[in-house]
């Protein structure tokens, strides 16, 4: 059985096809966020499995259990291998540590991972991707109820952000197509595409429904559930900002899709020098401006769930 986000309370996703975009920073300080100043119990999960550095960050020693555990069936609780943070409410699923090909888990290891995360004992999961296409980071990712894209104002990092949603747009077409048995309508499909005059993900999906409304409309439907949220991080003037509405309009022409713009996170030397430090950002720079940044993003997220007069800026 494949697992799909409404099997748990709230996960979210952070991920982005480019290393060093931010990820970890965001999703640790979301995490602390909704942990300290919305009271809710969060588990942060490290899926960075070829180079794990959540736990420094959030200025936790490695763990003596950490995901390796549980995948190596160790220990058989994926609770088990949570560990404490200095802030309440919040803990810590460390990534995988000095095991070999630990990258590169098979899909039973990932479907058993995904069960588990129903049995933690928190309002909100938030798992911290690594960069790249793997099947396994686009998997986590679109298992999650709220995925999160990171990127920075630089053409690597771009181009990497829509080969990223690229992937996982087809990634979720073939769950889609294995579900509902239509792989060899899809590749009729593929295999006339010039005649057919499919030259992006949206004309495919207009193909299909041509052919077969019905699909065309089931297809739509769940394709609809893939709308990532973008977050531009190191963000220095009124262009980098706009860099999210030109993402959504490409999405939205080019796969047919809809991302949204969840906000932006301004360059500041104080990411590094909390890095160094091994402290969360919003602990050790409490009156940054950076925190009004992750303030306004967090308030687009929480939506009704979080009660957002309880927030101590």
């Amino acid at each position: 059985m494949s697992i799909t986000a409404k099997d748990y309370k709230k996960i979210w996703a952070v991920g982005g096809g480019k290393g060093g975009v931010g990820k970890t920073l965001i999703a640790a300080n979301l995490g602390i966020m909704l942990a300290r100043d919305a009271q809710k119990k969060v588990v942060l999960v490290d899926l960075d499995l070829g180079g794990a550095n959540l736990h420094t960050c959030l200025g936790v020693d490695i763990p003596k259990l950490t995901l390796s555990d549980f995948m190596q069936r160790d220990v058989d609780s994926l609770e088990s291998v949570v560990v404490e943070t200095p802030i309440k409410n919040l803990g810590l699923i460390s990534g995988a540590q000095d095991v070999l090909n630990i990258a590169n888990i098979k899909h039973m290891q990932k479907q058993r991972f995904l069960s588990k995360l129903s049995e933690l004992g928190a309002d909100y999961v938030i798992l911290d991707l690594g960069a790249g296409t793997s099947f396994n980071t686009l998997d986590f990712f679109l298992a999650s109820e709220l995925g999160i894209i990171t990127l920075v104002p630089e053409p690597t990092s771009i181009e990497n952000v829509y080969r990223f949603i690229k992937s996982a747009f087809y990634r979720k077409l073939k769950m889609i197509e294995s579900s509902m048995h239509i792989k060899k309508m899809v590749d009729n499909i593929m295999d006339q595409r010039v005649q057919n005059g499919i030259n992006t993900p949206a004309d495919l999906l207009a193909k299909i429904s041509d052919v077969d409304p019905v699909i065309g409309k089931r297809i739509k439907e769940e394709m609809s559930t893939f709308a990532p949220g973008l977050i531009i991080n190191m963000v220095r003037s009124q262009t980098d900002i706009e860099l999210g509405a030109a993402v959504s309009s490409v999405c939205r022409k080019y796969f047919g899709i809809e991302t949204e713009l969840l906000g932006y996170i301004e360059y500041d030397n104080s990411v590094w020098q909390s890095v160094r430090k091994k402290t969360p950002l919003l602990i050790e720079f409490p009156n940054s401006k950076l925190v009004s940044n992750f303030n306004k993003i967090f308030k687009r997220l929480a939506g009704p769930d979080v009660n957002i007069t309880e927030y101590s800026l």
